[in-house]
């Protein structure tokens, strides 16, 4: 990266006039600090990073029965396998620990768990496998402080938990179940999303007033061709000083994903409303950077009606704090992420840095990471990542 500003390298300085012109100058550490003192301000650095749980969902939450339910769940199960987390998590730990962001709004911050296979939870509702296969939070972070403490978690949000059975090895008639329900399952898979907040450690981030919480209006879909299922989305929300700056509200979310665009408004608009009322977690006496995986924007619709989340987030005064350009989403390749994909997959814009105070909280640099494939062969996510310097007036 070469336009990333951190307080830890000799980087320059965006010196901002009146007119709101932003010129990035190369120099010495002396010469950054005078033009911070001249802009009556500080620099913070934010990063919002979708993980990628590692499969795609849309097969189970759209099957039509019980059969074609556990099969679905085989495959997720099978997925994740494929896409390796453990290996991704070291990608992943590279962008942010080179990035050096303040603060990171993490999305699809999967915890999967395993049982026995049963049919009780998908009756009753109410996950039980407790037996951990990955703990994405875990494993980054044990990448990121592999050097001593680097970052930690500040905020942490349950939203969609939800257990079933599965034909995890795609064999028929080796289940416990006989001829029964559980004829070829072997394993309940469960599968806890969290959207999660990390904090710098050691570069004078300081956090309060933690807060976190799962969207009044969730989309509902049937699977198995009855069972309705809730899939919790939410977000998460810290106040922040950043090395001596004015303190400010994050906010991180994760919008919904699978939704069905012609509908006004859509699911993911009535989600973006909700940040954005009063009283709402994006609403705030603080200046407030709002950022996450919104699955929105106006000029890089996958369908029509993509947009309207977006539209709602600048309808209620925020403004991006990001670069336009390059997309960050998606991999088209993203069940098998060591093998395809390119920049040019990256074909549409969900991820977002945003704020609500336009007149003092300004974009002097941002960067898209993730879009090189790393050393080890695997593509880190099924997303790329976005990195923006703030530059917080007083």
């Amino acid at each position: 990266m070469t336009h990333r500003i951190a307080p830890t390298r000799t980087v320059a300085l965006a010196l901002l006039v009146a007119a709101a012109a932003c010129l990035v100058c190369i120099a010495g550490p002396a010469l950054a600090e005078a033009k911070v003192k001249k802009s009556k301000g500080s620099v913070v650095n934010v990063m919002t990073r979708n993980l990628y749980l590692g499969a795609d969902l849309g097969p189970a939450l759209g099957s039509k029965s019980q059969a074609e339910f556990f099969e679905a769940n085989g495959a997720i199960v099978r997925q994740v396998e494929a896409t390796n987390f453990p290996v991704r998590a070291k990608g992943l730990a590279q962008e942010i620990l080179e990035a050096e962001p303040d603060l990171v709004g993490l999305q699809e911050v999967a915890l999967w768990r395993e049982a026995p296979p049963t049919l009780g939870p998908v009756f009753s509702g109410k996950p039980e496998a407790t037996k951990v296969k990955y703990d994405f939070l875990k494993l980054l972070l044990a990448q990121l402080n592999k050097k001593g403490t680097k970052y930690k978690a500040v905020v942490v949000q349950d939203e969609f938990d939800f257990e079933a059975p599965a034909n995890a090895n795609g064999v028929p008639g080796d289940g416990p179940g006989g001829a029964g329900l559980l004829a070829n399952s072997e394993v309940n898979g469960r599968l806890t999303m969290r959207d999660v907040i990390l904090a710098r450690v050691g570069a004078g981030v300081v956090t309060s007033n933690p807060t976190s919480g799962n969207f009044a209006n969730p989309l509902i879909v049937k699977v198995a061709g009855s069972k309705e299922v809730s899939v919790t989305r939410g977000w998460t929300a810290i106040d922040a000083k950043v090395r001596g700056s004015k303190k400010f509200h994050f906010v991180n979310s994760h919008l919904e994903a699978f939704d069905n665009e012609a509908e006004v408004p859509s699911i993911r608009a009535k989600q973006a409303g909700e940040l954005v009322a009063p009283g709402g977690p994006a609403d705030s006496k603080l200046p407030v950077v709002l950022l996450g995986d919104f699955n929105s924007d106006v000029k890089t619709e996958v369908k029509p009606g993509d947009g309207q989340a977006y539209r709602v987030l600048t309808g209620a005064g925020f403004r991006e704090r990001r670069k336009p350009t390059p997309n960050t989403c998606c991999l088209e390749t993203s069940y098998d992420l060591k093998t395809g994909g390119g920049k040019a997959e990256f074909n549409h814009t969900v991820d977002h840095v945003m704020t609500d105070t336009p007149k003092k909280i300004k974009l002097i640099d941002s960067e898209v990471t993730g879009l090189k494939k790393p050393k080890s062969g695997w593509w880190d996510s099924d997303h790329a990542g976005v990195f923006s310097s703030l530059l917080l007036l007083r």
